[in-house]
Order: structure tokens, then C-alpha cells, then sequence
């Protein structure tokens, strides 16, 4: 059975830094050992926004809104997914979603997280200016 269990978010004034933690436990990749996992977050629209994503290869995408501020790092031996968070702005404000499923075709792209089969409970990032 595949849980993901978030840590990491709390307040901040903008500027600052988080790092979020995702613990995997199960196995969330295909057949073929492929994998996408990545952080999302919900819009004031209630949609939801991929932020970062990794796959099994370690290959990174990142949010255009998020580039160069956001880092998404994986630990297979710990089965830890991470994603630092600097210069954070009040925009940033959202709960945070962990996800991870199994890919078998072509870049995995932030915008795919939030489609990935498992996903967390989330935690809360509260940024103020």
C-alpha cells in the first residue's frame, strides 16, 4: 500500500525559506521502474498548480512561477522527496501536495503532478509580507 506523509510547512515572512519533506512508503512505480513524483499546491481558483517534479532518471521541471527559487531533491535510500523553498513571496501561500505515481511515456512535467495516482494530505505555507 502506497502512503505519502508531508512535513515541513509553517510561516514565514517573505524573503524567507522551507523546506518541505515527503515520506513514500509502497511502491509507486511501474513495471518498467519508472516514476514521477512531485510537489503541487492549490490557486485562490481552487485549481491546482504543479510546482516541481522529478522522475526516475532524476530529471527536474519546475513551474515558470517557482524557477530559480524552488529546488525538488530525492532520497531513494530513505525514500524522502524534498523541496526547498527560497525567497518565498506571499503568492506562495497554499497548502502543498505531495505526489507520485507510475510513468511509462515521455518528460514527466510539472503540470502532470497533480494527476499523479498517490498523493498526500498536504501541508500548510503561510507566507506574509
Amino acid at each position: 500500500q502506497v502512503r505519502l506523509v508531508e512535513s515541513g510547512g509553517g510561516s514565514v515572512q517573505a524573503g524567507g525559506s522551507l523546506r518541505l519533506s515527503c515520506v513514500v512508503s509502497g511502491n509507486v512505480a511501474s513495471s518498467s521502474k519508472r516514476y514521477c513524483m512531485g510537489w503541487f499546491r492549490r490557486v485562490p481558483e481552487k485549481q491546482r498548480e504543479g510546482v516541481a517534479v522529478i522522475d526516475s532518471n532524476g530529471s527536474q521541471g519546475y513551474a515558470d512561477s517557482v524557477k530559480g527559487r524552488f529546488t525538488i531533491s530525492q532520497d531513494n535510500l530513505k525514500n524522502i522527496l524534498s523541496l526547498q523553498m527560497n525567497t518565498l513571496k506571499p503568492e506562495d501561500t497554499s497548502k502543498y501536495y505531495c505526489a507520485a505515481g507510475p510513468w511509462n511515456g515521455g518528460d514527466c512535467r510539472s503540470s502532470m503532478v497533480p494527476f499523479l495516482a498517490y498523493q498526500g494530505q498536504g501541508t500548510q505555507v503561510t507566507v506574509s509580507s
